[in-house]
């Protein structure tokens, strides 16, 4: 037995009450859908049949109609002619087709009540319809949403890629410590160009050694410039 056993139980239903109430929504709705989709072809189905009832009355109900203005002419015939005893015969068979016809207007009443009321629960049970597709969608994309931070989360936590991101810094700090290596040859040596400091530093040792030998040859200027000591001595 279905979910519904009835067009009605469909059109009168909760949808969320049955969803908070079901252990996995998305298969009570998948079934919800499916059997509105069954109970709808049914009820159409249904409707067909009925539709075509009413137009076989409508054409019995025509056909009574046509058949008491007939009775009815062949009494006024029979009067015109004076044989009131036709007459008589031909207003009781018009009143039996008037009854016959009454009986089937009474039925087509009904079928049209009952296809108007079709027409309203049809209406109905479409809306519901659309409404739950609508709710399965988004229940699939809730579901789908689920699954994809699911997926992310077990990502950040996977320990494959932990151990991924651990061989990357280790690669680096590898690197690190071989461009440091590469570094510390460099330390010392000099360039081609002499830094500031070095320009410096020659700058004034080489005051220090002309002031040095400035005095030296002064020392010696007690002799004609250029004269050598020994000759000096010999003198």
């Amino acid at each position: 037995m279905g979910i519904f056993s009835r067009l009605s139980d469909i059109v009168n239903s909760n949808i969320n009450a049955m969803l908070a109430q079901a252990e996995d929504p998305k298969k009570i709705i998948r079934l919800i859908i499916q059997e509105m989709e069954d109970t709808l072809v049914e009820v159409r189905s249904q409707a067909v049949r009925t539709i075509a009832e009413r137009k076989e009355l409508e054409r019995r109900i025509a056909a009574t109609a046509r058949e008491e203005a007939e009775w009815a002419r062949k009494a006024e015939l029979a009067l015109t002619h004076n044989r009131e005893d036709l007459a008589r015969g031909a207003l009781a068979a018009k009143g039996h087709v008037t009854k016959t016809r009454e009986t089937l207007e009474e039925q087509l009443i009904q079928i049209r009540l009952g296809l108007a009321q079709q027409d309203d629960d049809i209406a109905k049970l479409q809306a519901k319809l659309a409404d739950a597709k609508t709710r399965e969608q988004a229940l699939r994309s809730r579901h789908d949403l689920a699954n994809s931070r699911l997926k992310v989360k077990e990502s950040l936590y996977d320990s494959r890629i932990n151990d991924a991101f651990s061989r990357f810094e280790q690669v680096e700090r590898n690197l690190d410590a071989l461009e440091g290596r590469s570094e510390a040859w460099e330390l010392g040596r000099r360039s081609g160009v002499p830094s500031l400091h070095d320009e410096l530093a020659g700058l004034e040792n080489d005051v220090v050694v002309e002031d040095e030998l400035a005095k030296l040859k002064a020392k010696l200027g007690r002799g004609t410039p250029g004269t050598s000591v020994a000759t000096r001595e010999g003198e």
